[in-house]
């Protein structure tokens, strides 16, 4: 019978775990890729593209700069924490993971393009 919850338990945290991984970060914005073209005219926003540089180089939107995922806890010092960040990827996982690191940081104005790169010419 002990085992019965345990194991119970067991598979309740990793349906927890799963489901985290694919809930928006709170405080952080959402936005689909629309929404975006209309938001790459505002000067005062930060746009930083989260993918490898051989991704950013092969293609990017134009205003995006590039600080890969695994570079971001170093190079955020780039970015004024004062100022709205808006993080894009090839597919939305990155960005979200990105949004969460700056977060963490103190950056409290961070906006996540779900769809990524992958639909900006959709």
């Amino acid at each position: 019978m002990d085992f019965l919850r345990i194991d119970t338990i067991i598979a309740v945290l990793v349906v927890l775990f799963i489901l985290s991984r694919f809930l928006p970060v709170k405080g952080v914005k959402q936005i689909k890729i629309a929404e975006l073209k209309e938001l790459l005219k505002d000067k005062d926003l930060q746009f930083i593209d989260v993918r490898t540089e051989g991704e950013f180089g092969y293609y990017h939107i134009p205003g995006f700069i590039n600080i890969p995922l695994h570079q971001l806890s170093n190079k955020a010092n780039q970015l004024n924490k004062e100022k709205e960040v808006v993080v894009i990827c090839q597919s939305g996982m990155r960005s979200k993971k990105a949004s969460k690191v700056l977060k963490k940081m103190g950056f409290i104005k961070i906006t996540d393009v779900k769809s990524g790169v992958s639909n900006w010419n959709r």
